[in-house]
């Protein structure tokens, strides 16, 4: 399954994430930090729907109520 994921309330504009079986197949991020964000899509790559969204789910940033992170939690909860 594929999903395109607009974000809301961060600097990354569009999530595109690849889900399999439950496990996390691919992430991308479209804007935001590049760096930061290739590396989440690195770590929880091969993890399950649900670990990824109970770690990352609730993380900010600053003081936004929200951050890239946590909206890949959102856009994966919104696959289930």
């Amino acid at each position: 399954m594929e999903i395109e994921y607009k974000t809301t309330g961060t600097c990354s504009r569009l999530i595109n994430v690849t889900v399999e079986d439950g496990i996390v197949k691919d992430v991308k991020f479209t804007g935001g930090c590049n760096g930061n964000l290739k590396g989440i899509s690195q770590l929880v790559r091969g993890m399950k729907v649900e670990d990824v969204i109970e770690r990352l789910e609730h993380t900010t940033c600053g003081m936004k109520g929200t951050s890239c992170p946590d909206q890949l939690a959102q856009a994966l909860k919104q696959a289930l």
